[in-house]
This record gives structure tokens, sequence and C-alpha cells, in this order.
């Protein structure tokens, strides 16, 4: 285990929105902005912008990785920039009343189909369907999530007709 590899996430958490220089085994050398590093293989997933609007996302493997320099902290836009790249194109923002509205739905349209649902979390914002299955705000088939593909699966197909059906 090299020294990288021995860090605490919290040394890691210093790097995320910098830009870096890695050192790699066999002389390899890896420069870009730190999106994150996975806490179990000390992997670092580094962003760069070789055209105005194009990104291009690398890893470094944490048992590769021999050093860490940080060139330079991002600036307001740069982390902007970066905590966009994974996240949806469209994603609507919804207020407190419409998320509220949507869960309420949703949850009376399910118990209507004989679906057992129950609210969890301590502010009742996440429902959970037979406690194998949980969907969180802003309620859509995207937000399910659950260990059993084949629940994930069906539940997911009724909610996107369910939503087809409200348009």
């Amino acid at each position: 285990m090299n020294d990288w590899q021995k860090k605490s996430p919290l040394d890691w958490e210093a790097h995320v929105n910098s830009m870096v220089k890695v050192a790699a085994i066999e002389k390899q050398e890896y420069e870009g902005w730190v999106l994150t590093i996975d806490p179990v293989s000390a992997s670092i997933v580094l962003a760069t912008f070789p055209g105005n609007e194009e990104v291009s996302i690398s890893v470094v493997l944490g048992h590769a990785v021999q050093e860490v320099k940080i060139l330079k902290e991002a600036d307001d836009e740069m982390k902007q920039r970066l905590s966009c790249i994974f996240a949806p194109e469209e994603s609507e923002v919804y207020g407190p009343e419409e998320l509220e509205k949507r869960k309420n739905d949703l949850k009376t349209w399910l118990e209507t189909n004989h679906i057992p649902i129950t609210e969890e979390g301590e502010l009742g914002r996440t429902l959970c369907v037979a406690g194998v299955l949980t969907i969180d705000p802003p309620y859509g088939p995207e937000q399910c999530r659950s260990s059993n593909e084949i629940i994930l699966s069906r539940v997911q197909g009724l909610i996107e007709g369910y939503l087809e059906k409200e348009q």
C-alpha cells in the first residue's frame, strides 16, 4: 500500500476542486481538476477541458498514484462547472410545496394500486415501497433505488406510466 492509499478521506477531500498533477507508476503524469476520490480504492477522478464546452474524464487508480501535487484551487466559476459535469441536463427545480405535493400524489396513487408505501427519513421525504425500494425527491423513476432489479424495474415502469397519465 502506497502513501496515497494510506491517507484518510479528510486528507483526500482537500484535493477536491483543485487542479493537480499526479505522478503515477512507470513515470506517467496526469493533470486535471479533481472531481472526486474513491474512499475505498483511493482512485482519483480527473476532469480536463480540452475544448471550450467539452470535458474529458480520466481515472488514476489509487494503487498507481505516487504523488499528488496541488497546482491551484478552483474559483467559484470552475467549482460550478465541475459540479455540473455529472448533473442531468434537464433537472427541474421544485420548491418545497411542489415536492410535498408530488410526494403525496405519488403516495396516494401507489396506495390506490395496493402497493405498500411508507415515508422514511427524518423529514419523511423518502418514500419506501415494501421495505425494499426507496424513492427520493423529486419522486420520478430515476430516483428509485433498490438492490432487487425486478422490483426496481416494475416500480419504475409504474411511476413512468403514472407521470405520463398526469401530463
